[in-house]
């Protein structure tokens, strides 16, 4: 029996070479996502040096990958760098908060009034799913010492984004959804890592209520209503948040 003879197109990768860039993709993308998520949550805090070596001994990821996940954090805002210092967490700025929550309401409200009129009863489900949902979570973190990084925290945040996100579902349109994605992003940053302070949960707000009324305006269809809800929503956040971050400026530096 004649040997089989493989023919391998001139200028083709060979397996090891597509193996080793989907390695490398995969990696850069866990990478992303691990830091994303520990930039939202407060467990890399606004401002701090994003070292190469300490980024390594953190996640177990090669310099390569590490490098591309933060290129990609810059594009999204969450990391800046200068030829000087490298890359850093994004600082906080007031004013950079109350942008991306404004911009934030304007995307969403527009998302939310064509969910409402596309949303049919898969979608009404889904959403009342993850309503109940996000009050099962609530309900079991209530007892807990606040820590944005415990998997408590973790899933009470996943609820809270899945209930957010499903409200927009039926809207229609991919921009909207990604660029509302972005946003979140950029506003949960700030709300995240202001849990750790009991001050920011005011006597004077009810957070399940207004979410509550935010499920009933939708099932009713009442766009205006809920557009209007939503924005005040994010508002109420906002100025919790930059209470925090008052009382944040004037503690001393240990």
């Amino acid at each position: 029996m004649k040997p089989r003879i493989r023919l391998v197109k001139a200028g083709a990768p060979q397996a090891s070479t597509l193996e080793a860039d989907y390695e490398a993709i995969t990696l850069a993308e866990q990478a992303h996502r691990a830091m994303r998520r520990d930039i939202i949550a407060g467990a890399l805090p606004a401002g701090q040096p994003l070292r190469l070596e300490s980024l390594k001994a953190r996640y177990g990821i090669s310099f390569s990958p590490l490098r591309e996940a933060l290129n990609r954090l810059q594009s999204e805002q969450l990391v800046v760098s200068t030829t000087s210092r490298g890359f850093r967490v994004a600082p906080f700025s007031e004013e950079e908060m109350w942008d991306a929550i404004e911009t934030r309401i304007v995307i969403e409200c527009e998302a939310l009034r064509r969910s409402l009129a596309r949303g049919d009863d898969v979608w009404e489900a889904t959403l009342m799913d993850a309503f109940r949902a996000l009050v099962t979570a609530t309900e079991q973190h209530a007892e807990q010492a606040p820590d944005p990084t415990s998997p408590a925290d973790e899933q009470l945040e996943e609820c809270h984004y899945a209930f957010h996100r499903s409200l927009l579902a039926a809207c229609g349109s991919k921009w909207l959804l990604e660029l509302s994605a972005k946003l979140y992003a950029q506003t949960e940053r700030y709300r995240r890592p202001s849990l750790q302070d009991g001050k920011y949960w005011s006597r004077e707000r009810d957070v399940a209520l207004e979410h509550r009324q935010l499920v009933d305006a939708a099932v009713a269809r009442d766009a205006n209503q809920a557009a209007g809800l939503l924005a005040r929503h994010y508002r109420e956040t906002g100025r919790a948040v930059k209470k925090v971050l008052a009382l944040n400026a004037e503690r001393p530096v240990a």
